[in-house]
């Protein structure tokens, strides 16, 4: 029998091809972008935006979960689970914070809650998620000390594998105990590195993803200058270098990393203000990533309120202040780096807005892009691909 296929069909299906081509289209253009905060009045937990890649415009804000102090956040790499802190110094009758685990809906950017477990100390304040997703570090600041979580297939988090407390103090008053501000993982999964603010350290671990354990390196350590405070750190993603932002004296330090041994050796430190500019009260810095390219390095002054841009030397990791951009509101906490290296999204946490800006790709330098987007309280800046 001869089938007659209608003209009315044709066209119907034609329509729905081109939709569907076209909506395919969008979501290469798009990208999710998560948002941890401090609750209280404004903030009920995680927000989301969506990106667009090509305008650099950004969509209001909606809640994607509720939780009590969310600040720091880390993706999976699946892309199907988002991990946060809680940054809090009991769960109940223990001194401790919390790590919280969700599932994410990529298509309404929703997170669904799968569990909570004890981070391993008081205020938590950074983690990270291994390479091969099995497992989650964190850095608890108000206990000192650093922990391992494994992670389930299903995405939930098991109670820590290791929990390892800091011990000492460093020079200044407010360097009376340790501080374990971040936690980063080396390109190559077999060390993670704890920038550790209180003792002037940057401790290095041996871990053991399948396990989800963590073990002190051979050196332990590498010591930072005396009321430095280092903060966050950066690997750089495929040179021998590494970065880490001091809080105290507004410095960047460049380090050249061994990865057969896991150890750092300083290279150079200099400002991260102006040229001439001196650190004044109420200065202090706090992120630092590193461009995709691996061409530039960026760092986050609260007080002086900028983005510190700089140019890196790929012979010697040296690197070169071209300019300072402000972050158009007050006290960049965190800012991100989206995966294609064209936008950074600066959130400024005392003003509640987040900015965008563009990134000029010869040289790094940053021009504003539209108006800041109100979102209360921000502390961190995530990005997840969609497709």
């Amino acid at each position: 029998m001869k089938t007659i296929v209608r003209p009315a069909f044709i066209l119907s299906a034609l329509i729905i091809s081109i939709a569907a081509t076209h909506a395919l289209s969008a979501a290469g253009r798009e990208m999710l972008v998560y948002f941890g905060t401090y609750t209280g009045k404004e903030s009920k937990g995680i927000y989301f935006s969506r990106l667009d890649l090509e305008s650099g415009k950004l969509t209001a804000p909606e809640l994607a979960g509720e939780a009590k102090n969310p600040s720091f956040l880390a993706l999976h790499p699946s892309g199907k689970f988002l991990y946060s802190v809680g940054e809090i110094s009991e769960i109940g009758p223990k001194k401790a914070g919390a790590v919280n685990a969700f599932a994410i809906n990529t298509s309404s950017g929703k997170l669904t809650f799968l569990n909570q477990q004890e981070s391993g100390g008081a205020g938590p304040c950074h983690l990270v998620v291994d390479k091969s997703g099995q497992t989650v570090l964190v850095a608890n600041y108000g206990g000192g000390s650093v922990a391992s979580l494994p992670i389930n297939k299903e995405g939930d988090l098991r109670a820590a594998a290791s929990v390892i407390q800091h011990t000492g103090r460093s020079v200044t008053p407010r360097q009376s105990q340790p501080n374990a501000h971040s936690i980063n993982i080396a390109p190559d999964n077999r060390f993670a590195v704890c920038a550790d603010l209180g003792l002037d350290k940057v401790l290095v671990y041996r871990l053991d993803a399948a396990k989800s354990t963590l073990t002190a390196n051979t050196p332990a350590f590498t010591a930072a200058a005396p009321a430095s405070g280092p903060r966050h750190f950066a690997f750089h993603p495929t040179a021998p270098y590494a970065f880490v932002i001091n809080e105290i004296n507004c410095t960047m330090t460049a380090f050249a990393y061994d990865a057969t041994a896991g150890t750092l050796k300083e290279i150079q430190t200099l400002s991260t203000l102006p040229a001439g500019m001196s650190v004044e009260k109420g200065f202090s810095t706090a992120e630092v990533q590193v461009h995709p390219s691996g061409k530039f390095v960026y760092g986050s002054n609260r007080g002086h309120d900028s983005i510190a841009v700089f140019g890196m030397d790929s012979k010697s990791g040296k690197l070169t202040l071209v300019q300072n951009q402000s972050s158009l509101g007050k006290t960049p906490r965190n800012f991100g780096i989206d995966p294609t290296g064209r936008w950074l999204i600066a959130a400024n946490q005392n003003s509640g807005t987040v900015a965008v800006f563009a990134i000029d790709l010869a040289t790094g330098k940053l021009a504003q892009k539209g108006e800041p987007v109100a979102v209360p309280s921000p502390v961190c800046v995530k990005f997840l691909r969609t497709n």
